[in-house]
């Protein structure tokens, strides 16, 4: 075997342990989500916490992930699609840590919310709006995987059920408010929670652009279908 076969399949093996990480991220990303939507319905307050408490393991292995593909590039010094692959593997785990940080500030709210009167069929709205993004979030992750561009433009076409979900809630939320004046606090913290998993969805969608520029070697041309959401709002960072 020559030199360069030998190069070539340490970098390959170096690869597959990168993108191993993100899988293990995606993971965590996708059980915090889950655990904070269902901690919201529940009104457990233990396990918010542990959603906030992991969100330290999802921004270490995003560090790891980052100096690996900077050894990656000095070491291989990798040109055409494999650099590609590098800098998506990056792009891809600074998404994932941004749906992190998009969890954890969703179970923070939710022990906020356990101590007020709920709103009624809110929490059960919010974990299908959850549930709906932990699918995109999957299906963009596998997308990554089979750079499987078909998958992802999937999943770019189906983000805009996430804003239409949004935009239905954020209604019932200020029909709420208008109606009752003490339900003012609540829908306001509910309707940050509702931002903060339509934020998740736009990540998932960033990662299946991310697969289809590897599969292709072109972003996508077309800017993918959006539902004008009814407020402009930013959700807490």
């Amino acid at each position: 075997m020559s030199n360069n076969q030998h190069i070539l399949r340490a970098f390959d093996r170096d690869l597959e342990s990168v993108q191993a990480l993100i899988m293990k991220m995606g993971g965590l990303v996708e059980t915090a989500l889950s655990d904070a939507a269902r901690a919201l319905e529940t009104q457990d307050d233990d396990l918010a916490e542990r959603v906030r408490l992991g969100d330290a393991a999802i921004d270490a292995i995003e560090e790891e992930v980052n100096t690996e593909c900077a050894r990656l590039i000095a070491l291989r010094a990798p040109m055409g699609s494999d650099l590609r692959t590098v800098l998506s593997v990056m792009k891809i785990a600074s998404n994932l840590e941004r749906c992190g940080d998009y969890a954890k500030n969703l179970a923070k709210r939710s022990k906020v919310l356990a101590t007020m009167t709920p709103i009624p069929g809110a929490a059960g709205s919010l974990r299908r709006m959850a549930k709906q993004v932990e699918l995109l979030l999957k299906d963009a992750l596998d997308a990554f995987i089979a750079r499987d561009a078909a998958l992802a433009e999937d999943v770019r076409q189906r983000d805009l059920e996430v804003d239409q979900m949004y935009n239905a809630l954020f209604r019932e939320f200020l029909t709420h408010m208008l109606e009752d004046a003490r339900n003012i606090t609540a829908c306001m913290h509910l309707h940050f929670i509702a931002k903060n998993i339509e934020r998740v969805g736009d990540h998932a969608t960033s990662i299946a652009e991310q697969v289809i520029y590897l599969s292709t070697g072109a972003m996508p041309g077309e800017a993918r279908p959006k539902a004008e959401v009814v407020t402009k709002g930013e959700a807490e960072e």
